[in-house]
């Protein structure tokens, strides 16, 4: 599922550079253990993770060991403490806080800070 912004409660924004702030969607979208993904200007893709802690990841959505646009459907977990996705490809882990692939030490994803307003 691709999200556009709703037009009621908390809103989901992305820091996209240091001018300013995207606004994605409604947090309301966004369910606790599953990932969307989310159109940027740019034509990039983001997806967009909510844990059942209500912390908010965003992620590069393109696999780069596949090439897909798929990491939004991957499933999360932790591993050391730290949250992850695996890609629903492959199955490689990225760490959602620092985009290192947890399987590939030379590999990583952007991220993008997120904020609720």
């Amino acid at each position: 599922m691709t999200l556009a912004p709703g037009t009621t409660g908390p809103k989901v924004q992305l820091r996209l550079d240091e001018d300013g702030w995207f606004t994605v969607c409604d947090l309301s979208l966004l369910t606790a253990g599953r990932g969307v993904a989310a159109l940027l200007p740019d034509g990039r893709q983001v997806a967009l993770f909510r844990d059942r802690a209500d912390r908010l990841y965003g992620i590069d959505n393109r696999d780069p060991f596949g090439g897909a646009a798929v990491l939004s459907r991957g499933l999360t977990g932790t591993h050391n403490g730290r949250p992850f996705v695996a890609s629903p490809l492959l199955k490689q882990r990225f760490d959602l806080l620092s985009g290192q692939c947890l399987d590939d030490e030379t590999v990583r994803v952007a991220t993008y800070e997120v904020r609720t307003t």
